[in-house]
């Protein structure tokens, strides 16, 4: 199928803009690659010392130099569900590199924290900044130069896009990302949110809601809804680093090890000792970053990748803005009905055709770069497959089933749930925002309301145990951006908000802060640029100005007089509680040098 006209249109301003930036990395990244392995060029002293510990075999064929290396970067840590299954990878690892003749070593482990356990939490101040923390961490463990390819052991939040930032400062290696699976199917999931409401509301107590949760997480594998790390999963497929097919297999099954152990051999093979050498670097060009833009809009995915796919492009030297999400989310199709955007989970979405069929349908639209180069070869063609072991237990791949099996989960292009892409970016007197609209009501899109301000998420739900928020209203949440306090998720604030929304009030949100890839009905104008605490617009406001957010236009006004908006001056906060406990005194450069949400949120941009 030819390209789309549009989507070629938005790549190639892209290439343009990028065009210096992503030209001084592929050369840095040249200037790096070589053919002979890099531990080749070490001391003496110091190859030993990286070897020292490896057992004779591995030890021998390491001194020879002549068989590749693989470098093991690890998020296992066995407090996160989506993590535990990493603890048995590398052992399957290094077995499957022994076979193919090579080696494997953990090459160093990054820091992997749970949104789930920190949401509201002062913990979840130090979630976005955790990204960079992973990216660095990941720098560090393949500083030592003793591999010829790396693969990548992770799946939540920002564990995902830092372990993608920091493989792409070692761009001339090949990276292999390698998941760990969902979850087996719990408690569905809007049964668990409406027994969230019900505690909201005080009319089930802690022991009810402590039940519902422990019934919708309840094992080894990923959350089973359709937040941002089931969207890192399909980013990581549609753009090429994951094996076909591999993203939504459960963890701890025959399939899945099959998966671990071809994605090893993999990376042997295309390491720049082989014929087939595909460094990272490269691979991720424009193209394969607009594949992962379409990816998101047809599935509802994640408002969090509007920050992350921009910092991860500029770690490849390459400029995205939100106008080129905005302009892409035009011409998609939402495909997907996978919760909050929908009753089915992952695991529904998997069996109902998966990856397979959403990459086929996008490709015969024209809707994706069919001729990228991926981990698996030239062209995104293999993605619209689906791997299975054969009796024998030899995996092999089928091609993805050509109808949905379940079309209340997702949909081809021909009928799909709505004609453009789940995510809006939104301009207007407070700045730049995003929406998130797959999952909200349509009579919903638009909310005109008076404004109702507050400087923490405490105050906001006081407010409204207290019953004050009364009537329509846009609540108004600021200082919750990256330099305030590190940009938490607010998506507690979801449960009260939907009460309201089910009373019958027009509600509305309005934030510089950040909510979950799970967040859901309530309309949620998100990473509000600039921030409050740079002296933002979103300062200005004042109870009881009128606010319009509308979706479908774009656009976020204050329709407060001219005159008495210019002569306001911006709102200040007492951000010092936000500076201490919980190592958010450690996080202060972080605060300092950040950048604005719609570059991305990183401290390797802030200039």
């Amino acid at each position: 199928m030819t390209l789309h006209a549009r989507i070629g249109e938005i790549t190639e301003r892209i290439a343009g803009r990028s065009h210096d930036g992503r030209a001084r990395y592929l050369d840095r990244i040249e200037a790096a690659a070589s053919r002979t392995p890099p531990r080749g060029r070490l001391g003496c002293a110091n190859l030993a010392h990286g070897f020292a510990a490896c057992g004779p075999s591995d030890k021998a064929s390491l001194r020879a130099g002549a068989a590749p290396n693989l470098g093991i970067v690890t998020a296992f840590n066995d407090m996160l569900s989506a993590h535990q299954p990493f603890e048995r990878f590398p052992d399957l690892i290094r077995a499957a590199a022994r076979e193919a003749g090579g080696t494997a070593q953990v090459a160093g482990g990054v820091p992997a924290m749970c949104d789930g356990v920190t949401q509201g939490e002062a913990g979840m101040e130090l979630s976005l900044f955790s990204r960079d923390v992973i990216a660095l961490a990941t720098a560090v463990a393949l500083s030592h130069q003793m591999f010829d390819a790396a693969v990548y052991l992770g799946v939540c939040d920002k564990i995902v896009p830092g372990l993608v930032m920091g493989a792409l400062a070692f761009g001339h290696l090949p990276a292999v990302f390698i998941p760990a699976g969902p979850m087996t199917s719990g408690l569905p999931n809007d049964e668990k949110s409406r027994v969230r409401q019900l505690f909201a509301e005080g009319k089930v107590g802690r022991e009810a809601l402590l039940e519902s949760e422990a019934q919708s997480y309840h094992g080894p594998g990923t959350c089973t809804f359709y937040g941002t790390a089931n969207t890192n999963q399909m980013l990581m497929e549609i753009m090429g680093l994951h094996l076909p097919g591999a993203s939504f297999v459960n963890p701890n099954t025959p399939l899945r090890d099959e998966l671990t152990r071809a994605a090893t051999r993999r990376a042997l093979a295309i390491t720049a000792l082989g014929n087939d050498y595909t460094p990272v670097g490269r691979m991720l060009d424009e193209r394969a970053f607009v594949n992962g833009i379409v990816g998101l809009h047809a599935t509802g995915g994640s408002t969090n990748h509007t920050i992350h796919l921009v910092a991860m492009a500029a770690a490849a030297g390459i400029t995205l803005s939100w106008d080129d999400f905005a302009d892409i989310a035009e011409v998609v199709p939402l495909l997907c009905r996978i919760y909050p955007n929908g009753k089915a989970d992952v695991n529904h979405f998997q069996a109902a055709g998966g990856m397979g069929f959403l990459t086929r349908e996008l490709l015969g639209a024209g809707l994706l770069h069919a001729d990228v180069t991926t981990v698996w070869g030239e062209g995104l063609d293999p993605y619209m497959s689906e791997p299975a072991l054969d009796p024998d237990g030899t995996l092999g791949w089928r091609p993805a089933p050509l109808a949905s099996g379940d079309a209340a989960v997702v949909r081809g292009v021909a009928a799909p749930f709505q004609p453009t892409g789940g995510l809006r970016v939104l301009e207007g007197p407070l700045g730049r925002a995003v929406v998130k609209t797959s999952a909200v009501a349509p009579d919903r899109h638009v909310i005109e309301a008076r404004a109702r301000v507050f400087h923490s998420q405490d105050e906001l739900q006081a407010a409204f145990k207290a019953g004050t928020l009364t009537g329509d209203l846009v609540a108004v949440l600021r200082f919750q951006g990256p330099k305030a306090n590190g940009m938490p998720e607010l998506h507690k604030l979801m449960p009260p908000l939907g009460v309201l929304q089910d009373r019958g009030q027009r509600v509305a949100l309005v934030t510089d802060g950040r909510m979950s890839g799970a967040s859901g009905k309530v309309p949620a104008a998100i990473h509000v640029t600039p921030e409050a605490a740079e002296g933002g617009p979103i300062a200005l406001l004042r109870d009881g100005d009128l606010i319009r957010l509308d979706a479908p236009a774009g656009r976020l006004d204050v329709l407060v007089d001219e005159a008495d908006w210019a002569r306001r001056t911006p709102a200040q906060a007492d951000l010092s509680a936000n500076r201490f406990g919980t190592g958010r005194d450690l996080f202060e450069p972080f605060r300092t040098g950040v950048g604005p949400a719609d570059r991305g949120a990183t401290i390797f941009q802030a200039a």
